[in-house]
């Protein structure tokens, strides 16, 4: 679950705050009501591995890009 918190308040609980976080909980600051940062617990160690691995899997499935392709995507939506 994703919580909303304001810089105000995230000053005077950081503590708690990134205990949540380390507890698996995202955290989105805000000021005032504009999101301006998401807070989310880092992986590493063997989660960070086998969402790599898992990751590689993925990609050697797809077909490689070619050259042409990424010109296209790169200049796509532009005014020519």
């Amino acid at each position: 679950m994703t919580r909303y918190v304001k810089i105000g308040e995230a000053k005077t609980h950081l503590s708690a705050l990134l205990a949540e976080v380390e507890a698996g909980e995202d955290l989105v600051l805000c000021r005032g009501s504009k999101p301006i940062a998401h807070v989310t617990p880092h992986v590493g160690g063997p989660q960070h591995a086998a969402l790599c691995a898992t990751l590689r899997r993925a990609r050697a499935k797809q077909r490689p890009v070619t050259t042409s392709e990424l010109l296209f995507w790169r200049h796509e939506g532009h005014a020519r």
